[in-house]
This record gives structure tokens, C-alpha cells and sequence, in this order.
């Protein structure tokens, strides 16, 4: 068998190759006629640290999404909210998906838990009890992290009570339940157990190696630092290195190896990419160490991550790479719906033209009800 090429010998990849591939394995180049579920589970995990995220991040990539699809798979547990990676925030997953993944991410709820001050705010007491009693509390009713926590302090008065609720939300599988996240409607993260809101055992197989596939095939290539990036979880290299037989390799122009599944796609550089819109958080940019293949290299911010904090709002794309942010304007008394577009960067006749029509159907999608839409630019700059 011959040797299988090192890394300075594989192909190159331009970062707009790299761009392409994104768009076309995260379902951007074109809305496809799926599922919820199915794009749920493709996507292996979906930002949900705010609640609505997923709906305006499934309508961009889903052909005649309408929002009562995930509310339904939300409120039939079909799809859960729930502590899992990146930071340890709430992301969206199919329940089977969940019960899958949880081990392999038990140790990036335990490490986040380690090193925060909640962890020395518990010094000295035992964790396994704490986290038995909560499983128990859980387990009568679903409860929200500061009642969890009070009922814990019944157990342990001296301790701070945030840290108690905190322990449990990090050591034992949990999700959030309805009405929270559900279409129209509000609620507080309430707690429960994933065992006994699902009905069903997490797994016990806590090898990346499952998950690892599963991020490949939607987003690579990839380098072992970008996949540690999007879960979280450290130490990656030895799994990458295990899996290395059944994957190909390329390198990023800077010379970085980037891995990849046999049959990724990499669609040519050159194909169109249409204006997206996305919400506030979207893995679709968080997945990535480096975030050059959505970032042009003469973007106004200089490729600085930190700028991402001006997308308080949300995120906006022309030609698949990141142009400014979007905010959505609801006038109740007059009806009127406006998407207000934030470019950091001069956009075409075109380009303004196809940001419109985008964000006249967005809100369609938002606003169903408006009785009358608009679309404003407001160009901004990193200082303001």
C-alpha cells in the first residue's frame, strides 16, 4: 500500500475553496427541501444559547421552513435545548443525537466546571453527592437553576447556592424544557434531567471519534484546532491521528493540515453564493479556530474575532463571506417590519438589491402578520 502523502505534500486549499465548502456543507448555497430534523442532525449541533437562533439559522438554510416544525419537535421532545459545547452553552439537538453525543462531551462540562469559581465556591464538599441529590430534585419535578439550587441549599446552607445549581447543571446530563425556545411564546430555562425528559439512558461511549466524523463532514476540511474550537473539547490531535486512515488531507495556504471525511465536497471557488442572513450565534462562523474562510482578507475589521461583537444582532453575508450585521424593527401599532442592515463595508447595486430581496422574505419569515415591510441600511464602522 503506498504511503499515504505527509501534510507538505497534500493539496492545497485557497480559502475561498474553503469558503465553498462551508456554504455547501452547511446548506447555504441552496435551501434544501429537508426536514427540520434532518438538518438538525447534519449539522451535528445548532447555536441555541439565545432562544430563537435556530429558527432564523434553519429558515437560511431550509426550503418553506415555517417555525411550528421545530416548536413541534421541541414540545414532542424530538429535539432538545441543552448544556453541551463551546463554553458549555445551550445548543440544539436532535433527543437521538443528544443521547449519543452527551458522553463524548462530559469532560467539557466537567473542565469548564473546574476551572470557574462556582468549582471553588464547593471546595471541600463531595460533588457526587451534590450532584445525587440534585439528580433526585430533577427528577420530582423540572425545576429552574436557582430553585435547584435553593433546594440544595436546604442540604448545604453554607454554600453558595448559584454554585450548587451550577454543579449539578455541568455534572449530570440535563436539558432545558418548553415553553422555553417554543415559536412565539417565552418561559425561563427550566431544568429537567435528559434521562427522565426523554425517557431513554445517555450513552456510555465517550470516544470522539463518532463526532469528529460528524464535524468533518459538516464543516471541513478542518484542522485539529478548529474541530477543539467547535466542542471544546482538548486533546484532539490523538483521535485525528487514530481516524487518519479513513480521511484525506489538505493544507490551508498557510501551510495548517486540514483534515477531511473521503467524500466532502468542494464545490468549484467560482459557484454563486447567495445572500444569507443569520442570527446572533451560528456555527456556521463559531466552528472554526480560524475564521479566514468566512472573512475576507480586506475585511474592515482585519480579521480580528473580537469584531464579531459588533453583530449584536445578527450576522449578514454577500458573496459567503461576512459584510456586517442585521437587526429586525416590529412597529405593533403601525404593522410595519424593517430589517435594518449593518454593513461595515461598501456593498454593489447588486449586492444591495439581492440584500433586500433576502430581507423582505426574512421578514416574511419573522413577521408573517406585518402589513408593511421595509429594508434600511445603516452603515457603521468598528468605532461605532
Amino acid at each position: 500500500m503506498p504511503a499515504r502523502p505527509r501534510a507538505i505534500d497534500a493539496p492545497v486549499l485557497t480559502r475561498r475553496q474553503l469558503n465553498r465548502s462551508l456554504l455547501e456543507r452547511q446548506w447555504l448555497l441552496r435551501r434544501r427541501a429537508a426536514p427540520a430534523s434532518e438538518a438538525i442532525e447534519w449539522l451535528v449541533a445548532m447555536q441555541a444559547q439565545e432562544p430563537f437562533d435556530p429558527y432564523t439559522a434553519l429558515w437560511s438554510r431550509l426550503e418553506g421552513f415555517q417555525p411550528e416544525e421545530l416548536s413541534e419537535l421541541i414540545e414532542t421532545r424530538q429535539a432538545v435545548r441543552a448544556p453541551s459545547m463551546l463554553r458549555t452553552t445551550i445548543h440544539l439537538l436532535t433527543a437521538r443525537h443528544y443521547l449519543e453525543l452527551r458522553p463524548a462531551l462530559q469532560v467539557v462540562q466537567e473542565q469548564r466546571f473546574r476551572t470557574s469559581s462556582f468549582f471553588r465556591n464547593l471546595d471541600g464538599l463531595d460533588l457526587d453527592e451534590v450532584v445525587g441529590l440534585g439528580r433526585q430534585i430533577l427528577d420530582e419535578r423540572p425545576r429552574t437553576g436557582n430553585d435547584l439550587g435553593k433546594a440544595l441549599a436546604e442540604r448545604w446552607p453554607d454554600r453558595d447556592v448559584a454554585s450548587l445549581g451550577y454543579a449539578v447543571r455541568s455534572l449530570l446530563p440535563v436539558v432545558q424544557v418548553p415553553p422555553r425556545a417554543l415559536w412565539g411564546q417565552s418561559g425561563k430555562p427550566v431544568l429537567a434531567t435528559a434521562e427522565s425528559w426523554l425517557g431513554e439512558p445517555v450513552g456510555t461511549d465517550d470516544s470522539p471519534d463518532e463526532m469528529i466524523l460528524r464535524y468533518l463532514a459538516a464543516f471541513g476540511p478542518a484542522s485539529v484546532m478548529d474541530a477543539q474550537a467547535w466542542c471544546w473539547r482538548t486533546r484532539l490531535g490523538e483521535a485525528f491521528e487514530r481516524l487518519r486512515p479513513q480521511l484525506r488531507t489538505f493544507r490551508a495556504e498557510d501551510g495548517r493540515e486540514l483534515f477531511d471525511v473521503p467524500d466532502g465536497p468542494l464545490p468549484d471557488p467560482d459557484t454563486p453564493a447567495p445572500v444569507r442572513f443569520f442570527p446572533i450565534y451560528d456555527n456556521a462562523f463559531l466552528g472554526y479556530k480560524d475564521r479566514s474562510r468566512v472573512i475576507h482578507d480586506d475585511a474592515p475589521w482585519g480579521g480580528d474575532p473580537a469584531a464579531f461583537d459588533i453583530f449584536r444582532w445578527g450576522s449578514l453575508t454577500v458573496d459567503g463571506y461576512i459584510v456586517g450585521g442585521w437587526k429586525h424593527e416590529f412597529d405593533r401599532k403601525s404593522g410595519r417590519s424593517t430589517i435594518v442592515a449593518l454593513p461595515l463595508a461598501a456593498l454593489s447595486a447588486e449586492s444591495i438589491r439581492d440584500v433586500e430581496a433576502e430581507a423582505i422574505a426574512l421578514s416574511a419569515f419573522l413577521t408573517p402578520d406585518a402589513t408593511d415591510r421595509d429594508v434600511r441600511f445603516e452603515p457603521r464602522s468598528l468605532a461605532g
